[in-house]
């Protein structure tokens, strides 16, 4: 099923993959407000995209801005709730991916976290598509190319085990923060990297014996997403990559 109506929509992701976050954007000629003139333009730019407001059982209300769904309430420390993914990419010595978020990011930057974080977009029709997730894997597919550079034929949406959700709150620095319904994704695959140092400043493949040292060892925080999914979960899952679909749960979110 899923793969027939991946061929259905081939024409419209071939025109993604020349999309980057900021491209999707210029091409509705939006203009970036002044309050965020302070920021890297790039990174300011992309706070206009429309992320997907969800309620607690993730189902979609609508649509704000990237800046509106991460803005901090100054008098009640609420995040507008809205839907995300993270993906966990191993190759295939089991070995599992994370990256340093650049300094130029406006939310956690200088933090380590797990391969791509990021969002499906409202203006996107095929991201908001929910039948086996294809409106996250295409996402996905979208953000790694631009994140990491990898090329979208490496790496195709039905690659993607869907594993689970995770509903978690984090108010960050008081400003910006995340509140996020966030779809697990997990990933084994040789791939081709070609790092945006607009988005990443540092990537390193680390072993499972040796998860605890380095990360004792990073010269900076890990994101709360990373952090939490890392004490939970994630040790487990790595464990068994070879018989995840034990580990699946499409059904329930798990709430941190």
């Amino acid at each position: 099923m899923l793969a027939s109506r991946l061929k259905l929509l081939l024409p419209r992701i071939s025109w993604l993959r020349g999309c980057s976050t900021t491209a999707v954007g210029q091409q509705q000629q939006r203009q970036v407000p002044t309050e965020f003139a302070v920021h890297d333009p790039l990174q300011a730019h992309a706070l206009k995209e429309q992320c997907i407001l969800v309620d607690a059982n993730d189902q979609a209300i609508g649509a704000a801005s990237k800046a509106d769904c991460h803005r901090v309430h100054p008098e009640t420390n609420d995040v507008k709730l809205h839907r995300a993914f993270s993906v966990f990419l191993f190759n295939s010595q089991g070995e599992m991916l994370v990256q340093k978020r650049s300094s130029h990011k406006i939310t956690f930057p200088n933090t380590y976290t797990n391969a791509c974080c990021s969002h499906p977009l409202y203006e996107i029709e095929q991201e908001r598509q929910e039948s086996n997730a294809l409106g996250i894997r295409v996402a996905a597919q979208r953000r790694l190319n631009y994140e990491l550079g990898i090329p979208t034929e490496e790496l195709q949406p039905q690659d993607f085990r869907y594993l689970t959700r995770i509903h978690y709150a984090d108010t960050g620095d008081g400003v910006w923060g995340e509140h996020e319904i966030d779809y697990i994704l997990f990933l084994q695959k040789d791939v081709t990297l070609r790092p945006n140092s607009n988005e990443v400043s540092e990537v390193r493949y680390l072993r499972r014996d040796k998860i605890d040292e380095a990360v004792a060892k990073f010269s900076a925080p890990l994101t709360p997403w990373f952090s939490l999914i890392l004490q939970h979960r994630l040790k487990l899952w790595w464990d068994n990559l070879h018989q995840l679909e034990q580990f699946e749960d499409l059904s329930n979110i798990q709430r941190f």
